[in-house]
């Protein structure tokens, strides 16, 4: 059993950990509560697309999945911010062209790291195989079987849980006792719309931008797909005035978006059918502590770190759980117990910090995005990172374009909002940044 090694859920975390395992020559068992999306249509209607950045892309890099996937993303360069006029504004992400994020569909990317890890001689997916259940002193697994119905034991080896923020192998955890577990919904949902492709399946949009359509207390977000259309996300509080319960009819949804986001209406001519028909999400943080039982089961992406989608980093926060992992195995081995330990004191940290990001950057997408003062300490943060490259990078940047510890950016982040505030406190642009002032603002962030 030393050398097996049992993965519970074949989401984008399992299947790219399952490719990790694989090329380190242990025997991978996936079982997957759904059927092969390969094989079957996939219900929509319930997705975020993913915004793929640094960090998971040194994830792909690693497994000699990069130039593969890089053929189905498309790079957005920044965000393209919709007034209700009509009205454009271009966001750069990064301080050029080599700094973009890459919008990924969560399906496609799923069956080519799927179809990776069955290359391997190694891995054996198991579909519609629902865990209910371990025993965490005997290390056997409970599956019931989706299209029979029936339940068997499995005798598994080492068991890693990543089978996302509703995990099972985390409830069972929870039983053991000392086990501290924490979630938290916001008061807002989400629902997928679509903007279809033109005529000639071109992009009636921007094709290389995330558009976001901000309104203070709610918003709609784009974001491209490689046949030409749009995923739309529209985030709504789920009570209230206006909410989802209070649209509870085709002509409050038509007058709402034709007044709030009258340029997207003329592109979506599903909207009604996709807004009554598409349910509901929910956006969930969770944190816990422990992630690991001895050498017998750890957890990993969703499962023990939830985080909403604010930042881009849900999956890329989880890729990187696997390379790190992948890094504590070089230096372990099969010492699971060790492997678990070192993983999750370099983990549980990170977590929590892009968790409390995610959460910030909710407010700044919705709210401040099309605000003066925002554009103003944006401009001013660009400037200050084109004068110290490599003394002052923005939270931003550090999150997405580099590999720089979540919590260490999260700290800085908060330095560098406060010298910030101190810069634009008494100017209109650029051009008037006193710099002797930024001089020395910096040289004390730095110490």
């Amino acid at each position: 059993m030393r050398d097996r090694i049992t993965l519970v859920g074949a989401g984008l975390a399992g299947s790219l950990l399952s490719v990790y395992l694989a090329k380190r020559g242990f025997q991978v068992d996936v079982y997957e509560r759904r059927s092969d999306m390969r094989r079957v249509q996939i219900v929509a209607g319930r997705s975020i697309n993913l915004a793929l950045s640094t960090r998971g892309i040194h994830a792909l890099k690693d497994v000699g999945l990069h130039e593969k996937i890089m053929k189905i993303a498309i790079p957005m360069k920044g965000r393209m911010i919709h007034s209700v006029d009509g009205e454009l504004t271009f966001q750069r992400y990064g301080k050029d062209d080599t700094e973009v994020i890459y919008a990924t569909s969560r399906a496609d990317l799923n069956k080519e790291l799927m179809t990776e890890a069955e290359a391997y001689g190694n891995v054996r997916i198991h579909f519609g195989q629902r865990c209910t259940g371990m025993n965490l002193e005997t290390g056997e697994l409970l599956l019931c079987d989706e299209y029979t119905g029936k339940e068997k034991p499995v005798q598994a080896g080492t068991v890693i849980g990543t089978d996302g923020s509703a995990s099972v192998i985390r409830l069972e955890m929870q039983k053991i006792g000392r086990f501290n577990f924490s979630q938290s919904y916001l008061e807002y949902g989400y629902k997928e719309l679509v903007i279809r492709s033109g005529p000639k399946s071109e992009f009636l949009l921007e094709r290389h931008a995330l558009h976001i359509w901000p309104r203070g207390t709610y918003m709609l977000i784009a974001l491209p797909n490689i046949d030409g259309s749009f995923t739309c996300t529209f985030f709504f509080p789920f009570e209230g005035q206006p909410s989802f319960e209070s649209l509870d009819n085709k002509n409050k949804v038509h007058d709402f978006f034709q007044q709030q986001f009258p340029d997207a209406v003329e592109l979506m001519p599903t909207l009604l059918d996709d807004y009554f028909s598409n349910p509901i999400g929910s956006m969930v943080t969770i944190r816990c502590t422990p992630w690991y039982v001895t050498n017998k089961v750890v957890l990993l992406g969703d499962a023990a770190h939830a985080i909403v989608p604010f930042f881009g980093q849900g999956m890329n926060c989880a890729f990187e759980d696997c390379t790190y992992l992948d890094e504590r195995m070089a230096r372990h081995g099969s010492d699971w117990e060790n492997v678990f330990r070192e993983y999750e004191t370099l983990r549980k940290v990170n977590a929590d910090a892009i968790a409390d990001l995610a959460l910030e950057n909710f407010v700044e997408m919705r709210d401040h995005v099309a605000n003066p003062k925002f554009l103003l300490k944006k401009e001013v943060e660009q400037a200050l990172h084109a004068r110290y490259p490599n003394r002052f990078i923005p939270k931003y940047s550090m999150v997405t374009f580099h590999r720089i510890p979540y919590s260490v950016a999260r700290e800085k982040g908060r330095i560098q909002d406060t010298i910030l505030a101190q810069l634009c406190e008494s100017i209109d642009n650029v051009e008037s940044i006193d710099w002797k002032h930024a001089d020395s603002l910096v040289q004390s962030y730095e110490q």
